[in-house]
């Protein structure tokens, strides 16, 4: 199977979760507890996943210099979309203080800033599922099952955002489904792209890759999770989801 069908086939598991979150969340949204264990499980799982497949991959491949410059990239573009989220995310939480209870109910919109945001992000993660299918069979399994988890989070906080927002159900899971097809369009167009690459634009993809996953796991789901008051058994989690996906690469091999 060529590199962009073997995408088009694995890319279908993070889609899937993106619209089984969403759907999930407008229908009976997960307690904070809950969704902390699944924040903690799916942080391990993509260390795991950056630990186990990313990092010796892009030693294999070598060329430095390309490497720190992905690497450096990856960073400059998780950090501009952050700021970005959260400048946004501010002025319109000031916008809608400053309405009165009536106007402010009649000014909810659907938030383009947060839904663009997420975007770009699976879009990215989509790249990472393109990049492992053209890296090989072992690499896009263990890459598509992290970045599935991971996704189905998304989806969960992203809907149960929407609704907050004043979205319908209905329009919230859609919405949020929709966006999941960005996952898609990066990972059958990271495959195209890169199937033909030189090794040292692969380095390059890596590290920006491996920046991306670590941005995931340590500035969002572990922070996130963490506003949840920490236990034994929420942190265990994190482990549970890093030793499931150590042991699934090394059964792979």
């Amino acid at each position: 199977m060529n590199p962009v069908a073997q995408a088009a086939v694995l890319v279908a598991f993070p889609v899937t979760a993106a619209v089984a979150g969403s759907v999930t969340a407008v229908l009976r949204r997960p307690g904070p507890r809950l969704s902390s264990g699944i924040q903690h499980f799916a942080a391990g799982v993509v260390m795991a996943a950056l630990v186990g497949e990313v990092l010796p991959g892009l030693r294999e491949e070598g060329n430095l210099p390309w490497a720190v410059v992905g690497f450096a990239s990856g960073v400059a573009v998780l950090l501009a979309l952050s700021a970005y989220s959260r400048n946004r995310e501010k002025a319109r939480a000031s916008h809608q203080a400053a309405l009165g209870a009536a106007a402010r109910s009649a000014a909810m919109t659907v938030p383009m800033a947060l839904l663009a945001t997420v975007a770009i992000d699976l879009l990215l993660d989509g790249v990472l599922v393109g990049l492992g299918a053209t890296l090989g069979a072992t690499q896009g399994l263990i890459l598509t099952i992290a970045l599935t988890i991971e996704i189905l989070f998304l989806g969960l906080s992203l809907a149960a955002e929407l609704v907050d927002s004043g979205l319908t159900r209905t329009r919230a899971a859609v919405t949020c489904s929709a966006v999941g097809l960005s996952t898609a369009v990066g990972a059958v167009g990271g495959a195209a792209l890169l199937s033909g690459a030189s090794r040292p634009v692969l380095a390059a993809v890596l590290a920006f890759g491996a920046a991306a996953l670590l941005y995931l796991a340590v500035e969002e789901l572990l922070v996130e999770a963490h506003e949840e008051e920490e236990t034994s058994l929420l942190a265990a989690m994190f482990f549970l989801g890093f030793l499931i996906i150590y042991v699934l690469g090394e059964i792979a091999q």
